[in-house]
């Protein structure tokens, strides 16, 4: 099994700036892609940036230019870097990885239990 633990959310003012972290740990053979999805209230969960283990890198586009997002495959952390926050940024942000398990050498996709982000005008 894969264990995804997601940091760094909180209230903000809008402009401000927060960081996401997330760290995977358990039966990982590789990390394949990893990223961040969103899903705000009464809305369906969007991709938000995603990056591969070259470190391409894509975003939606209400996020580019704004959020970064960074892994570090050694530690197995991938972190979102959030500035110029509008109020509509607000939403749970979920931790997203394609892992292929150890054992199995099955790929499986693995949530993060969310971290709320809240930006206020």
């Amino acid at each position: 099994q894969v264990q995804l633990m997601e940091s760094g959310g909180g209230l903000v003012q809008a402009g401000g700036s927060l960081r996401l972290s997330c760290a995977a740990s358990g039966s990982i053979f590789r990390l394949n892609v990893m990223g961040w999805y969103r899903q705000a209230p009464g809305k369906q969960r969007e991709l938000v940036a995603v990056i591969t283990s070259g470190g391409s890198a894509n975003y939606a586009d209400s996020v580019n230019g704004r959020f970064t997002i960074s892994r570090d495959n050694a530690k197995k952390t991938v972190s979102l870097q959030m500035s110029s926050l509008k109020p509509e940024d607000t939403a749970v942000y979920y931790c997203y990885v394609e892992a292929v398990n150890t054992w199995s050498l099955r790929q499986g996709d693995y949530w993060g239990q969310g971290t709320q982000v809240t930006v206020s005008s």
